[in-house]
């Protein structure tokens, strides 16, 4: 058994209680239990994935810790690990010991898997990521978790008291929430595409669809903790407006987007024809130049 990798809470939006049942098991038959960061936001400062039994950790920055995706290189996601990792971490790398940090090398962690290869040109974001959370300190983190809840269960109430169908009505969300089209689907035949497109137009970035698929017609919707209470209430009024409006001329919102440049994509012929080189388009034909005037 080389071990299981989870994100808790989970993509569900709820938080896994039997983890620790989870890392007992994991344990027993050998295994290590390794941690996603991708839904850090909800338990930042407020509980530590070590102590839900996780042997290995990696943290999403661009998720949690305010930088680009990437930034102009690849995606950064520091790898945390506990004690039973920790022989074989790659070296160098620094330590504190007795007050004093020094680097550590292949003679101080004979285990180690040795040296990585060079940044490929994210170390900025790492670097960004570090001054934020400092920025942060201790309580600014917790709020991070607080906010993120906040924000998430207040959406939730508010597409709930609307008549929008909760995935897991019987839970409360963490950091995100799933709610079901599938009524919607079956009554005016608008699909969670359908709606997360019509959202464009409304100027909000259309949640995530149909993920996980165990959902039908889902989106996952994830507040994070910087929106502000009218924001969210814009969101929620947009909601229900388009489901309206589904109601009412269920063929325009099929249609959406209107306002941008590109509507929708084909994403059937985008996988069975992708095209990915790169063509110089053709020049523009010469104007020809206008001719003499025969007057002069």
């Amino acid at each position: 058994t080389a071990g299981l990798m989870l994100t808790n809470p989970s993509t569900l939006g709820v938080f896994e209680r039997r983890i620790a049942e989870i890392a007992r098991i994991v344990h027993e038959a050998g295994g290590l239990l390794y941690y996603d960061g991708a839904n850090l936001n909800a338990i930042l400062g407020k509980v530590r994935p070590g102590d839900m039994g996780f042997d290995v950790i990696h943290m999403n920055l661009h998720k949690t810790f305010s930088t680009p995706h990437g930034g102009g290189g690849p995606g950064a996601g520091p790898v945390a690990a506990g004690e039973r990792l920790q022989a074989f971490l790659p070296v160098p790398m620094v330590a504190c010991e007795r007050g004093e940090y020094r680097w550590l090398t292949e003679r101080d962690r004979p285990q180690s898997i040795g040296p990585m290869s060079a940044f490929a040109g994210n170390a900025g974001i790492l670097l960004r990521a570090y001054v934020y959370a400092r920025m942060l300190g201790r309580s600014g983190m917790e709020r991070v978790a607080e906010y993120s809840v906040l924000n998430a269960n207040y959406l939730l109430a508010r597409l709930r008291a609307a008549g929008f169908e909760p995935a897991y009505p019987g839970r409360r969300a963490t950091h995100e929430f799933i709610i079901t089209l599938r009524c919607e689907a079956k009554e005016s035949g608008m699909r969670a595409i359908d709606l997360a497109k019509r959202l464009l137009d409304y100027g909000f970035h259309a949640p995530t669809t149909y993920f996980p698929l165990l959902v039908p017609e889902c989106l996952l919707i994830e507040p994070t903790e910087t929106e502000s209470r009218e924001t969210l209430d814009a969101f929620a009024e947009a909601m229900m407006h388009i489901r309206d409006e589904a109601q009412e001329s269920p063929e325009r919102v099929r249609g959406a987007p209107y306002s941008l440049p590109v509507r929708r994509l084909d994403d059937v012929r985008a996988a069975r024809e992708p095209d990915l080189v790169w063509r110089r388009p053709p020049r523009p034909a010469p104007v020809p130049a206008p001719a003499a005037n025969q007057g002069e």
